[in-house]
């Protein structure tokens, strides 16, 4: 089976929310993020209500949210944070 690996990208500001979470935490997510380019749907990843292209995946207390564009192979990440505010 072959397989095509998808584009990351960030938006801006899930960029500089990704700068602000902590040493520890902080490398466990760009493991986690980094792995959406083999796998974009892994186990544990929910989509969100309202749209199939917006999924959700957790990482201890961090939630990433990310949309998925599987015509041109393309992953965005929307939005980087603590479960208390993501959602907000």
């Amino acid at each position: 089976m072959v397989s095509y690996k998808y584009k990351l990208s960030f938006k801006r500001s899930a960029e500089k929310e990704l700068r602000k979470i902590p040493p520890p935490d902080i490398s466990r997510l760009v493991q986690k993020i980094g792995a959406l380019s083999d796998e974009p749907r892994p186990l544990g990843a929910q989509m969100l209500k309202g749209d199939n292209r917006y999924f959700r995946l957790r990482q201890g207390d961090y939630r990433i949210v990310y949309e998925i564009n599987d015509g041109t192979r393309e992953i965005t990440v929307i939005k980087i944070g603590h479960r208390r505010e993501v959602y907000q």
